[in-house]
């Protein structure tokens, strides 16, 4: 007969300490509000019961989670997958988990921040959105005690914060000029979103290329947009509304690249017999569109895991805390087909009273 081992639970930890089930509670997600004392006598609960993982019991004697927060702006966003898989596996070998928070701007995100680390719960955070409050974070990563926090991706303007991110500005120079050297010589821009430090160092590049080409940029050939496919198809109606169209097109990433050229497809224009695309970010789908997309390919896993293993660097004590460090990753040119050569000015017909009879 199979004897089923009953699961450890709360009350068993609470009868071994001597203590309520509260004041288990309380030593499990906010330690600091627990005597030291009875600490030691609830982790001893847990070893023994076994009512946690052994790491449980050890953050109760160290006041440490071993965990890492991740936030971020849009979980649903395909850019961030090769990112949070580097970012877990990296924390994994070194002994840290992942706890992911999605859409952590707004008003309470200092709040929310704070929580999470006074509570005991992680013991630093890669922050993936540059919209937080610089105010909010400025008082989490002050004091005697300041909150282990690094900058993916984006960077915070005029921040002291760790930053790990790649080269926008020159990529996207570097992707305009590659149009250039196709022979385009009108060509157009789509922006992510506005207000975002992305967006500008993007455009920053661009509008760079386009003059050190001593290429004119009309504002109409500045089309509004954002990090989405549909934002990219909304830009496709602002481009085809236009008197004179640029015969290549930038857009700020690929799923706006994508979205634009759908919508290019829908007024009859074919990419790139008649407009050149190129994108940013080098998506999975990216090389499966068609047709395939010409994209400046960000390092994603590189910057998951240099960003994880310098978070916990951080937390350990083997990099300094308050002197910031910004890490500018390469990225790639790879050429698809969604570029050619510019087409050729249409020859105009001749009409019956240019010919010249002998």
């Amino acid at each position: 007969m199979n004897v089923v081992k009953k699961t450890p639970t709360i009350q068993d930890v609470a009868r071994f300490a001597s203590v309520s089930t509260a004041t288990v509670s309380r030593a499990l997600t906010s330690p600091e509000r627990v005597s030291e004392h009875t600490r030691a006598r609830i982790s001893e609960a847990v070893r023994v019961t076994g009512y946690t993982p052994n790491q449980s019991a050890r953050s109760l004697r160290q006041k440490t989670a071993r965990t890492i927060l991740v936030a971020l702006p849009d979980i649903g966003n395909p850019f961030f997958s090769v990112i949070l898989d580097a970012v877990e596996r990296e924390a994994a070998a070194r002994g840290y988990g992942v706890l992911v928070a999605n859409r952590f701007s707004g008003g309470d995100s200092g709040v929310r921040m704070r929580d999470y680390f006074m509570s005991n719960r992680v013991d630093g955070l890669l922050l993936f959105d540059g919209s937080v409050d610089l105010e909010q974070l400025m008082l989490l990563t002050g004091g005697p005690t300041p909150f282990p926090l690094i900058v993916v991706c984006e960077e915070i303007p005029h921040a002291p914060f760790h930053t790990v991110k790649t080269d926008n500005s020159y990529a996207a120079e570097r992707a305009t000029r590659h149009l250039i050297e196709l022979g385009h010589r009108r060509i157009g821009h789509v922006r992510g979103p506005q207000g975002n430090v992305l967006t500008m160092e993007r455009e920053a590049g661009f509008r760079r290329a386009m003059e050190a080409a001593g290429l004119d940029t009309p504002p109409q050939w500045l089309l509004p947009g954002a990090f989405e496919m549909e934002a990219g198809a909304m830009a496709a109606q602002h481009f085809m509304a236009l008197d004179k169209r640029p015969t290549a097109v930038f857009a700020a990433n690929d799923e706006s690249a994508i979205g634009f050229i759908s919508g290019l497809r829908q007024h009859g224009l074919d990419c790139p017999a008649d407009v050149s695309v190129v994108g940013f970010d080098d998506l999975a789908l990216s090389a499966h569109v068609w047709p395939p997309l010409t994209t400046m390919r960000q390092p994603r896993a590189a910057l998951g895991r240099i960003a994880a293993g310098a978070l916990i660097d951080v937390i350990e004590g083997e990099r300094n805390s308050r002197v910031p460090m910004h890490m500018v990753l390469s990225s790639e040119m790879i050429v698809r087909g969604s570029t050619c050569r510019p087409p050729a000015p249409a020859t105009p017909l001749l009409q019956p009273a240019d010919l010249v009879l002998p």
